[in-house]
């Protein structure tokens, strides 16, 4: 009876020895699956971060472009306006011109 007890307790002992090894590669397996699940998640954010970045600058280079156009188009009609005026003047001056050297 005691030698069955002692074998049972022995039984007992190898199965709780082998019951938290294989716990403790359970536990380092789901922690490997969990730092490469958030290894993953990771990536995936820092990919849509430079996507949303990409994006962002974009939009940035259409606006400036279009500033740019706007701005473009503003002096365009300023120099026109100041080509007209000049003209305009051009002949004032070589009115002016003109009577002046007619009075001397």
């Amino acid at each position: 009876m005691a030698l069955e007890a002692i074998q049972t307790v022995t039984q007992a002992e190898a199965k709780a020895k082998a019951d938290r090894e294989a716990a403790a590669v359970q536990a380092k397996q789901k922690l490997a699956d969990a730092q490469r699940e958030a290894k993953q998640i990771v990536e995936q954010a820092r990919q849509r971060a430079r996507g949303a970045a990409r994006q962002m600058m974009a939009e940035a280079e259409n606006k400036a472009a279009q500033l740019t156009q706007e701005e473009l188009g503003r002096a365009e009609e300023d120099c026109e306006t100041l080509r007209r005026n000049a003209r305009n003047r051009l002949e004032e001056a070589a009115q002016l011109i003109v009577g002046r050297v007619v009075e001397r």
